[in-house]
């Protein structure tokens, strides 16, 4: 299933915020936030002070969950997070993006509307039954959210450094088994 572009952008960014608060921490600035909010081409009022901040850092390990529970688990968080923000689900049409779904008003707290635009995001997943699609960096020494958007299901790494650095540890130990000790 290929994903429309509010869907892959909610799960993207979900994903990078999850993955933010791993060693080391990649979201500790406002100025952090402002970059993560403009790269992700946020709607709505921008982040302008240390509490925004600190909202979206909280709201990491919420992402974390609902990006790697199972079917039936996604289901509970979903719906748990759309009842906690009263969600009320309207169509718009901005930017680049024609006719989709937003469930929260753009002046809410970001952290509001990223928790509610992931939620919105994996009902798409979860009723495509696309939960595999989401998962750990398959790299020994990571646990970062990969969200696979390849037509072949095949990504497997959080990003192009985990997946050399398992390719040369591999590459090494098949080297290292081809000598005679």
């Amino acid at each position: 299933m290929v994903f429309t572009p509010d869907v892959s952008d909610a799960l993207g960014a979900a994903a990078e915020l999850a993955n933010s608060a791993q060693e080391p921490d990649s979201l500790e600035t406002l100025d952090d936030l402002l970059e993560f909010f403009d790269r992700w081409q946020y709607t709505g009022s921008r982040p302008a002070t240390r509490a925004d901040l600190d909202a979206v850092r909280e709201v990491r390990p919420r992402l974390r969950a609902l990006l790697t529970a199972g079917r039936d688990d996604a289901v509970d968080l979903v719906n748990a997070a759309l009842a906690e923000q009263q969600a009320v689900p309207r169509l718009v049409r901005h930017d680049r993006l024609d006719w989709h779904v937003h469930a929260i008003a753009d002046g809410r707290p970001l952290h509001e509307r990223v928790l509610v635009e992931t939620a919105m995001a994996m009902i798409d997943v979860i009723r495509a039954d696309e939960m595999s699609r989401l998962g750990l960096c398959a790299a020994s020494d990571c646990d970062a959210v990969v969200v696979d958007f390849s037509r072949n299901r095949s990504r497997k790494f959080c990003s192009t450094t985990c997946g050399n650095r398992e390719a040369q540890a591999a590459y090494r130990a098949r080297q290292g088994s081809s000598f005679p000790g």
